[in-house]
C-alpha cells in the first residue's frame, strides 16, 4: 500500500455508510468503513480513477476531485492540506539544514517568566528557556540542543512520569510529525527517526499507522514537575514565517491558577542559574 493509500484507507474506515445515505447492506463488509466504490460513486469519479489515486499513480489530481473526497470522507483542513500534499508530492528535494536564527534564540532566552521554546520540523528542540528546561525535561541538560523531543517521549521512561496524559501527548506529537514528512518527503534524517521509532518502539509503530494527522497548534496540559507537583499549562504553537517548518511554543498557565503562583517562583529560581 502506498502513502496516500494507508491515509485513505484509515478514512475511509472511519465513515460509516448510514452516515452519507447508503444502506449497510446485507453482505458483512470485510472492512469497516466506505467501500472503494462508494467512495468513488459519492465523490463523482471513476472507480478506475479512485483506484489508481489510491496506488499512487493519478497524477495531477486536481483540486476539485481532491475536495471532493474530502467533503465525503469529513476531513478537516489539515486532513485536506496533507491529502493534497500525498496525492501531488513533487520532486524529493534533500531537505534545507535546520539554522536556527540568532534573533530567535535571543528572543526565547529574553522570556523568563513563562516556558518557551523553538521546535524544528523533526520535533528537535533549537532553543529554550531554563524554566522551559526545568517544566518539560528537567532530567535533560539545559545546553542538551538540539534533542528530540519525539525520541524522548517514547524512549525515556521520564517522560511517562512527566506528562499526566502521556498517551494523548504522544498521540499529538505523532501526528504533527506526519504532517512534516509528508512536507518534508526529502528530508533524509525525519524518515530516519521515523523508522527508527517503528521499528523499535511498538507503541509509536502503533499510533503512526493510525494515520493521525494534526497540527497540535493548540493544547492543555498537565505536568508533573519534580519537586514542584502538577502543573497546568496551555501550549500555543506559532509558526515562524521566516524559518521554514520552524515553530516557537509558548506554555502559559490561566490567570489566577495555582500553576501560575508556583511559576513565578520557578521563574525567580531558574533566573538565579548560571
Amino acid at each position: 500500500m502506498t502513502e496516500i493509500g494507508d491515509f485513505l484507507q484509515s478514512r475511509r474506515a472511519r465513515i460509516r455508510p448510514a452516515e452519507v445515505g447508503l444502506p449497510e447492506g446485507v453482505r458483512r463488509r470485510r472492512v469497516p468503513g466506505l467501500r472503494r466504490e462508494e467512495l468513488a460513486q459519492l465523490a463523482g469519479v471513476s472507480m478506475g480513477y479512485y483506484t489508481r489515486l489510491e496506488q499512487g499513480a493519478a497524477d495531477g489530481a486536481s483540486d476539485s476531485v481532491l475536495d471532493a473526497i474530502a467533503r465525503v470522507l469529513r476531513l478537516d483542513p489539515t486532513e485536506t492540506a496533507h491529502l493534497r500534499r500525498l496525492a501531488r508530492p513533487g520532486p524529493r528535494r534533500p531537505a534545507p539544514p535546520e539554522v536556527l536564527r540568532p534573533s530567535v534564540a535571543n528572543m526565547v532566552a529574553a522570556i523568563r517568566d513563562v516556558p518557551v521554546l523553538v521546535l524544528g520540523r523533526r520535533f528537535d528542540v533549537l532553543a529554550w528557556n531554563r524554566l522551559c528546561r526545568r517544566v518539560i525535561a528537567p532530567n535533560v541538560a539545559f545546553d542538551a540542543t538540539p534533542f528530540n523531543v519525539i525520541r524522548m517521549i517514547f524512549r525515556d521512561s521520564a517522560a511517562r512520569e512527566i506528562y499526566a496524559d502521556w498517551e494523548s501527548k504522544a498521540r499529538d506529537n505523532v501526528a504533527f510529525l506526519r504532517v512534516s514528512a509528508a512536507k518534508y518527503p526529502g528530508d533524509t534524517e525525519l524518515a530516519a527517526l521515523v523508522g527508527e521509532l517503528r521499528t523499535e518502539v511498538p507503541e509509536f509503530a502503533a499510533m503512526w499507522d493510525e494515520q493521525p494527522i494534526e497540527l497540535c497548534a493548540t493544547a492543555t496540559r498537565v505536568y508533573r514537575v519534580p519537586g514542584v507537583g502538577e502543573l497546568e499549562f496551555t501550549s500555543e504553537m506559532l509558526a515562524l514565517p521566516d524559518d521554514e517548518g520552524q515553530h516557537l511554543a509558548i506554555y502559559h498557565p490561566a490567570a489566577g491558577s495555582a500553576t501560575e503562583e508556583i511559576l513565578r517562583a520557578l521563574a525567580a529560581e531558574t533566573a538565579g542559574v548560571v
